[in-house]
């Protein structure tokens, strides 16, 4: 993945071991670990991972 995709820390992350950078390409949601920039990126169709992020507010569990 580029590094000029426009990666964003997530306002959730840590300074420590628990960081998450995503960035919009495409039609496309990557997210990454931003401790391995070079490492192994998931992509989500941006209607997916509205989804995703819509049920992480609900609690219960998106059923």
């Amino acid at each position: 993945m580029s590094p000029r995709a426009g990666w964003r820390r997530s306002s959730y992350s840590d300074n420590g071991a628990n960081c998450v950078e995503v960035a919009f390409v495409g039609g496309a949601v990557v997210a990454r670990d931003s401790k391995d920039p070079a490492g192994p990126v998931l992509a989500f169709p941006r209607a997916r991972w509205g989804a995703f992020l819509a049920s992480l507010g609900d609690r219960s569990g998106g059923r």
